[in-house]
């Protein structure tokens, strides 16, 4: 069955970090619209030069996901520019570890109010354009979304929350033939896990990196997910070959929750 990719048009928001980057450029390779979202207005700019050399036309819209209002500003701004919406791609998120005991209000609203509360408001305003096409939403979960991470109860709590709502959303939008999927995948290599080993680290990133590994069944031969892994496998779930995926998390993790 033919995905007319040229005709699509796919809204990635988070487009400016690791896995947007990288499933940018697997859709415009195959000459598809793409609107990229991001906070970070600067560096969308300089995103949208780059994946200009690509065969599918990439535009950007400056967005706070924390922000309702802005939510629904970047839905218009993709209809506007594109006049339809086949695949709504939530990337965006933040990561906070420490002792719950010494967790912050701050820390709270933070990592909910990206992960969570963003998703779903990009998810909802983006229904009724969806409905029209039949297309599908991917929300970037976690192995967390899906288990317990020790020293880690507020990012668990976003991306459990994230998880739940794909599976909710699934059901209800099932009958207008619109899939939703929460991908569920453990550490990527991008520069939000640098930056996690960085802040976290305690003055050692690699030591860092080698704890995190320890937790993997590969032992020796373990190693992280590239963001080009991830843009694979997010292009074949919104692909007219996944459609009996909907609802169920996507686990992407070297068997990492297999043992739980």
């Amino acid at each position: 069955m033919d995905d007319k990719w040229g005709e699509k048009t796919i809204l990635i928001v988070g487009g400016t970090g690791g896995v947007g980057h990288a499933t940018a450029i697997k859709y415009l390779k195959e000459g598809t619209n793409v609107m990229l979202a991001d906070i970070n207005a600067s560096r969308l700019k300089e995103d949208v030069e780059k994946l200009s050399v690509y065969k599918g036309t990439v535009h950007q819209v400056s967005c706070d996901i924390r922000e309702v209002a802005d939510c629904e500003n970047t839905i218009k701004e993709t209809i506007a520019r594109f006049g339809r919406l086949d695949v709504l791609i939530n990337t965006a998120g933040v990561w906070v570890e420490g002792e719950s005991e010494k967790s912050t209000e701050d820390e709270w609203n933070r990592v909910i109010d990206i992960n969570l509360k963003g998703t779903y408001f990009m998810c909802s305003r983006a229904i009724p354009h969806l409905k029209k096409t039949q297309g599908c939403i991917i929300n970037l979960s976690s192995d967390a979304g899906l288990v317990g991470n020790k020293e880690a109860a507020i990012y668990c709590a976003s991306k459990g929350g994230v998880t739940l709502i794909s599976k909710s959303l699934a059901l209800e939008l099932a009958p207008f033939q619109v899939r939703v999927i929460p991908l569920c995948p453990s550490d990527i290599k991008t520069p939000m896990l640098d930056d996690q080993a960085k802040t976290y680290g305690k003055n050692d990133p690699e030591g860092y990196y080698k704890d995190l590994l320890k937790l993997y069944p590969q032992a020796e031969k373990a190693r992280f997910i590239e963001a080009g892994e991830i843009a694979e496998t997010i292009f074949f779930l919104s692909s007219n070959k996944a459609l009996a995926f909907t609802g169920a998390p996507v686990s992407i993790d070297f068997g990492l929750t297999s043992g739980y």
